[in-house]
């Protein structure tokens, strides 16, 4: 039996993750950081203050279910692989595998959130396989809409990003236009529910320049509908379909410029049902399952276990 602890103090949601490599089996516990009504996020300080609080009581959850030896630690250190990419909530993460492997003498991995994103979401529906091949992923959040040439040649998973938002991400667009219509930030799984309520055709024309896309104009559209009476049903399938357009137009115009790769999309705005309808009309995909969209730590241990394994 090889456990691997994977550790995630993202944004907005503090992850504790076991994997059992042998069995491919998850104890995965998340808990996300408190936000007050009307508001549309937190300052980097409240942040860390909150994963400082929360992430004992996930320790305490996921080890209270398993007894033994930990073979290494994956931790995420960075929003992303690139120089320069850092948020200071990911040192409480990195603090808390410090330790634990001075303690346990255990070694620690080091991965971007992003490439946690990505194998959490391969593990979810049985392709690690991919890790270790080319292939396009989207990543799509309220920090991040990008799309990454994913090179696994070299044993493991390096990313190059090919297309991402000018402006906007996605998930911004969605918690906007939520906190807008009066819904609990993040605003993602209340505003599908009032989107899938909506019984008028919706047609959305996003921005794309090059393989990138601009998203800032759907929340004008969105002020502007709310300003002429529209219903909130409306306005929350207009702002899904305008995200799922401008992921459908990318996803064609990287096909065409990079070949015949397979596609994953991963990140919490990709757990939509509407948007992943739109792509899956487009060509066959990989998703990430619902419950691994969202920030958790099921990546860093996957990862975790692979770079322990080279």
């Amino acid at each position: 039996m090889s456990i691997y602890l994977g550790i995630d103090t993202s944004n907005y949601t503090t992850s504790v993750c076991l994997y059992d490599s042998g069995s491919g089996e998850v104890i995965s516990k998340r808990k996300l950081l408190p936000v007050k009504n009307g508001e549309l996020g937190l300052r980097q300080s409240d942040a860390v203050f909150h994963h400082v609080q929360q992430l004992p009581g996930l320790f305490e959850e996921a080890f209270g279910e398993y007894t033994g030896q930990l073979k290494a630690i994956g931790v995420s250190y960075a929003p992303r692989t690139e120089e320069g990419s850092y948020m200071p909530c990911f040192t409480v993460g990195l603090t808390a595998a410090s330790i634990l492997s001075s303690v346990l003498k255990v070694p620690v991995y080091r991965f971007s959130h992003q490439q946690g994103h990505i194998a959490a979401a391969l593990y979810s529906v049985d392709r690690l396989d991919l890790l270790h091949q080319k292939h396009i992923a989207f990543h799509v959040s309220g920090g991040t809409t990008e799309a990454l040439l994913v090179n696994g040649a070299d044993g493991f998973v390096t990313t190059d990003i090919v297309a991402k938002t000018l402006d906007l991400n996605a998930g911004q667009l969605i918690d906007r236009v939520g906190v807008m219509l009066g819904l609990q930030f993040p605003c993602g799984k209340e505003l599908e529910t009032l989107a899938l309520q909506c019984d008028e055709t919706i047609k959305a024309r996003p921005t794309l320049k090059g393989l990138d896309c601009c998203l800032s104009g759907g929340q004008n559209i969105a002020e502007k509908y709310l300003k002429e009476g529209r219903s909130p049903e409306v306005v929350a399938r207009f702002t899904m379909e305008f995200i799922a357009a401008a992921i459908v137009g990318m996803s064609q115009r990287i096909s065409e410029e990079y070949g015949d790769l397979e596609f994953v999309y991963a990140g919490g705005v990709m757990s939509d049902s509407i948007i992943r309808d739109e792509l899956r009309s487009l060509h066959q995909c990989v998703f990430a399952l619902p419950e691994f969209s969202s920030d958790n730590a099921a990546g860093t241990a996957v990862l975790a276990s692979v770079k322990d394994q080279l």
